[in-house]
């Protein structure tokens, strides 16, 4: 598979009118190639995997906050990166995910060619299945390469998704509380 990549980027860089025996790019296509690979590990990467029994026993059921969980992406339309950072809050009902589990969740889906709405919905979808929350809530705040770089070239433009289950969706004092909790003076 990494042959397949290198090749297609040598391509790539030679169709740009670059020389690939210039020393500077004699290994590009080997190194950009190794690069997509790590850039598109979540293809590579499941739930089951990623969770591994990591649900805990708790009589807890008020909401677990974490946020600031930074992400990088690539934007599948442009293949060119997204950054940023995710929220995600949970209101268990009986069990709750290892802390990492929902830092590894993000970066899975993050690791592959999306869109920030999908990656949003991608998220929360999982967290609501794999803990059986009453409710999930999920916000993404990044900056797209896409739109800074090329095109319309808007560099301080930065995108918010949400994506609201159960309790977060349906009651909003709970979606309320998580609002106020992300703008806690930090």
């Amino acid at each position: 598979m990494e042959c397949i990549v290198e090749d297609a980027f040598a391509k790539i860089i030679e169709g740009c009118g670059e020389d690939l025996s210039r020393d500077g790019l004699r290994d590009t296509p080997k190194r950009a190639a190794a690069a997509m690979q790590f850039l598109t590990r979540g293809y590579q990467q499941t739930v089951e995997e990623l969770v591994n029994g990591a649900l805990f026993h708790s009589d807890s059921n008020e909401m677990v906050v974490v946020q600031d969980i930074e992400l990088y992406s690539l934007c599948e339309h442009h293949m060119l990166p997204f950054i940023g950072k995710c929220h995600v809050a949970y209101i268990p009902t009986g069990q709750v995910l290892g802390l990492s589990k929902l830092a590894r969740l993000v970066d899975m889906y993050a690791r592959r060619l999306q869109i920030q709405e999908q990656l949003t919905s991608q998220i929360a979808e999982t967290v609501m299945d794999v803990t059986q929350a009453e409710g999930v809530g999920v916000i993404i705040e990044a900056q797209h390469m896409c739109m800074m770089m090329r095109g319309v070239e808007k560099q301080n433009s930065l995108m918010k998704t949400s994506a609201m289950l159960g309790t977060f969706r349906s009651n909003q004092p709970t979606r309320s509380e998580f609002l106020s909790l992300l703008s806690f003076p930090r």
